[in-house]
């Protein structure tokens, strides 16, 4: 090797051989969209056995979801709707992609958050009640028997 010209020796110093085989990984099945700084995007259901499901979708945009646009998703292209109610939105296997202002989500969770604090409330309250034996909320009926001493 001494008399090898540096550029093979260079080339078997190259980027491909110092690399790790790639290894083979099942495709996702929900492509990660590129996030846009304030939305939270979600996959919603808008078929359910090659069946609309109406339904769900609309309770979705009742709460602020809306569909994004492919526009917004350019590397989603080939997955966009190209006829339909969802014409020009990305769309694979009866999921349309959505977004909704994080605002709203932070909204949301917070509402819910307040309910399962309230309903924790009063289970632990009603609990508290029942174990106070000044207030009984059922009529404890008791039998006993008692065998005699045998005269």
């Amino acid at each position: 090797m001494a008399n090898a010209p540096k550029s093979s020796t260079r080339e078997l110093e190259t980027r491909e051989f110092a690399e790790r085989p790639k290894q083979w990984m099942p495709p996702e099945l929900l492509p990660e969209p590129d996030k846009q700084p304030g939305f939270a995007y979600r996959w919603i259901r808008v078929y359910m056995l090659n069946s609309a499901d109406p339904r769900n979708i609309s309770a979705k945009y009742r709460e602020g979801w809306e569909p994004v646009h492919v526009d917004e998703q350019p590397k989603y292209q080939l997955l966009a709707a190209r006829e339909g109610q969802y014409k020009d939105n990305i769309e694979i296997g009866g999921l349309l992609l959505c977004k909704i202002p994080e605002e709203l989500v932070q909204q949301r969770m917070d509402y819910e958050a307040k309910q399962t604090s309230q309903q924790a409330e009063a289970v632990d309250n009603n609990l508290m009640r029942q174990s106070d034996s000044r207030m009984p909320l059922f009529m404890e009926r008791k039998s006993t028997v008692s065998f005699g001493n045998g005269n």
